[in-house]
């Protein structure tokens, strides 16, 4: 293939790919709700990934180039709609969206069984994890026998600090315990 129209290609590539980054930015910027922005963000770069990908294969004529841009391809083809569905579904549970603009809203009735089911179980639920030594109740330090409840039979607390152990931080800049126990508040990344 010739030089130039070899160039001339991968400029059209280029630039189709161009083209749909920018319709999905200008999606994400000006679209209404939620729904309409995760479909402009999740479409158009997926295509122009690949119009750019193919530009590459183009201008680098090599075949040990082809797999590499393909599994590139790939994942982007594999994790741009679990994402979209991901963000459509926290925006759903948070009420991110406009219900005047769904012609079609089929989760509405989901929810609402599932919170029915959720209210009406509330109260067996915790009736039937209560005295269980397996739920940890209370977000305090726990003690090194491995048991997740830190109360005592007579339903105080202990806090009894286990013993140290080689590298475990102790005092005031510990943020968490040699059980991986956190105290409210703090992170145990610092």
């Amino acid at each position: 293939m010739s030089s130039e129209i070899k160039d001339l290609i991968v400029g059209i590539l280029m630039v189709g790919g161009a083209l749909m980054s920018l319709a999905a930015a200008i999606g994400l910027t000006r679209f209404p709700d939620l729904m309409s922005r995760m479909h402009a963000a999740s479409k158009p770069q997926v295509l122009g990934l690949l119009l750019f990908l193919l530009a590459m294969a183009v201008q680098f004529e090599s075949w040990a180039l082809l797999p590499v841009l393909a599994v590139c391809w790939l994942f982007m083809l594999l994790t741009a709609p679990v994402s979209a569905h991901m963000i459509g579904r926290a925006g759903y549970r948070t009420k991110h969206l406009r219900p005047e603009l769904l012609t079609i809203d089929e989760l509405d009735d989901v929810v609402g069984r599932a919170q029915e089911l959720l209210q009406a179980g509330a109260g067996t639920a915790a009736e039937s994890d209560a005295g269980d030594p397996r739920v940890d109740d209370d977000p305090g330090e726990h003690p090194p026998a491995g048991s997740l409840d830190d109360d005592d039979a007579a339903g105080g607390t202990s806090r009894q600090v286990p013993e140290a152990q080689p590298g475990a931080v102790r005092g005031a800049e510990a943020d968490t315990t040699t059980q991986g126990a956190r105290r409210p508040g703090h992170s145990p990344e610092g």
